[in-house]
């Protein structure tokens, strides 16, 4: 019973912490830091039934951000410097995308090996990307990451931080470089 009771107060005190960040009740604008994003993607992801990847688990970056704290940043791999999801996840363009159209073109059986990499934020953040941020609606609601105007998708092939299996696939699905471009240059097969 104690035992239960302790998990309780932790969860409870970590919630009074995270709404602390959020910048207050009376806020409108979410603030420049990604605190307030922090908890709304932690909330996001919980609802979506993803879990966000932990600051001691993820690791820091060199800003001083805690990389669960963002919703994209970047790695090594053996295509080069690639743009990647909170947790290290690979994610890919889709090249029958068009640039700004606000929608995507992997439609029906397309999402269920590429599902859209989603934020719990209209205003999503990032380490170490130089590219243009933004996001589009899913049909069923949801807010899907864009970099430079394009949707981003994973690869469901891809099991590991540092997997890069979707690389090249079809010739039309590309790793995205941290200035927002596809990197169309070498195959896949992970960091």
């Amino acid at each position: 019973m104690n035992k239960h009771f302790g998990i309780t107060l932790s969860a409870l005190a970590l919630a009074g912490v995270l709404s602390g960040c959020a910048g207050g009740s009376g806020s409108t604008t979410p603030p420049a830091s990604t605190a307030g994003t922090t908890a709304g993607s932690a909330a996001a992801s919980a609802s979506s039934g993803s879990a966000p990847a932990t600051s001691a688990a993820a690791g820091g970056s060199e800003s001083g951000t805690p990389a669960a704290a963002v919703d994209l940043k970047t790695a090594a791999t053996k295509a080069g410097p690639a743009v990647v999801d909170a947790k290290g996840m690979s994610v890919y363009f889709y090249t029958k995308d068009t640039k700004d159209s606000g929608t995507s073109a992997c439609t029906g059986s397309c999402i269920a090996a590429w599902p859209p990499v989603l934020s719990g934020s209209g205003t999503p953040s990032a380490d170490g990307v130089t590219g243009k941020l933004g996001t589009i609606n899913t049909p069923d609601g949801k807010k899907q990451l864009t970099v430079n105007g394009m949707p981003v998708y994973y690869y469901f092939k891809d099991k590991a931080p540092g997997d890069i299996t979707g690389q090249g696939v079809g010739s039309v699905w590309y790793l995205v470089n941290p200035a927002g471009d596809m990197i169309t240059s070498a195959a896949g097969g992970g960091y």
